[in-house]
């Protein structure tokens, strides 16, 4: 039996009644932007998030984008991002016309580590944009102490954790905004595109607004230089639907990951991942560890187990920062992490005796 990294059409049968009849609503209403689904899904999406507003916008990239373009920032302004996540942390950092100044990870959770960013911090910096990576919360308080220290704004990159939560609140409502990515592929998955932003400033969420539709509220009535960044309704009905599942698919997936860890606990040299007492993740990817990586990947591929690499290029080494002044070397610990994880198949549609499969794998030995 072969184990898919994903599995798209099992999530879709499952829901396939409700979605089926949510495309038929948004096609019978004929109207498809900026309408009723939309509005009703930023409502039940910041209930969900515990907090007061969310503007849904075209992806991920953008509401991180926008968030910063809404705080202003400026050409020359330094932001604090991971030296360990997906390249659309930055690159929205430098849309904005702001300096990515990258920290490197704690080595255990793989996300940004608090100790290390005071050290960063100039008299340019303006926030600090937080990655809950592959699901799990970043130590807020500590994060949010040192921001409040230095007055300054807190960003969560909550892409990959919707649902998760710090110390019994969701991300999404522990910074001074959040960027949600509906990507396919998240626990929160669109079928194409989609993003949104949570926050509970209110003049934020407002500029937020403006900036996602060209800057106008009233149509060929342009208040700011705006841009055109919007979730549109087919997939707000779509993402209604599946917001009903968020939580017993995130309830599957910890039943996944906890079968992992206990039946990997004893693989050589395999490190599994951590998850401090503070933190609930969504475990939206189970990464492991191991040297030698690429036959490990190999192996796994042979014996029909799909596995992806999360993420081969840490940001400060790819072509698109190659003028920076990094090079090899500038950040160890989230380079060493680039050469060895690798991310096993974690979704709410794995059977048991597909996790026994991975599980036996790793007991077998390689």
């Amino acid at each position: 039996m072969k184990v898919p990294f994903l599995n798209f059409e099992a999530s879709y049968l499952e829901l396939q009644e409700e979605l089926d009849s949510a495309y038929q609503r948004v096609m019978k209403a004929g109207w498809y932007i900026l309408g009723r689904e939309v509005e009703a899904f930023e409502a039940e999406f910041a209930a969900y998030c515990q907090t007061k507003y969310c503007i849904g916008v075209g992806n991920g990239l953008d509401a991180l984008h926008l968030i910063l373009r809404a705080m202003e920032i400026v050409t020359g302004d330094e932001i604090i991002v991971p030296a360990n996540t997906y390249i659309a942390t930055w690159l929205a950092v430098s849309y904005a016309g702001g300096t990515p100044v990258p920290v490197e990870p704690d080595e255990r959770t793989y996300n940004i580590n608090p100790q290390l960013i005071e050290a960063a911090i100039t008299e340019r910096t303006k926030a600090i944009l937080v990655v809950h990576l592959y699901g799990q919360p970043a130590d807020m308080d500590a994060i949010n102490v040192i921001a409040k220290r230095y007055n300054l704004k807190v960003i969560e990159d909550a892409a990959q954790a919707h649902g998760a939560r710090f110390k019994n609140r969701r991300v999404g409502s522990l910074g001074d905004a959040a960027g949600f990515s509906f990507y396919p592929t998240k626990n929160l998955g669109a079928i194409g595109d989609g993003g949104a932003v949570t926050t509970n400033d209110v003049d934020l969420a407002d500029k937020v607004r403006l900036l996602r539709n060209y800057g106008s509220r009233i149509k060929y009535e342009n208040e700011i230089q705006g841009y055109n960044s919007r979730l549109d309704e087919l997939q707000a009905a779509f993402l209604r639907v599946k917001l009903t599942k968020l939580d017993e698919w995130n309830s599957r997936r910890a039943h996944i990951a906890e079968q992992y860890l206990q039946g990997l606990v004893r693989t050589a040299n395999v490190a599994l991942p951590f998850v401090p007492n503070w933190a609930e993740s969504v475990w939206h990817l189970f990464v492991v560890r191991y040297p030698k990586r690429h036959s490990l990947e190999q192996d796994l591929h042979q014996s029909g187990i799909g596995t992806l690499i999360h993420y081969p290029i840490p940001p400060h080494l790819s072509g698109a920062y190659i003028g920076s002044g990094w090079h090899e070397g500038s950040f160890a610990i989230a380079e060493q992490l680039a050469k060895e994880v690798l991310s096993l198949p974690l979704h709410p549609h794995i059977t048991e005796e597909q996790i026994s499969i991975i599980v036996n794998y790793f007991n077998k030995g390689f």
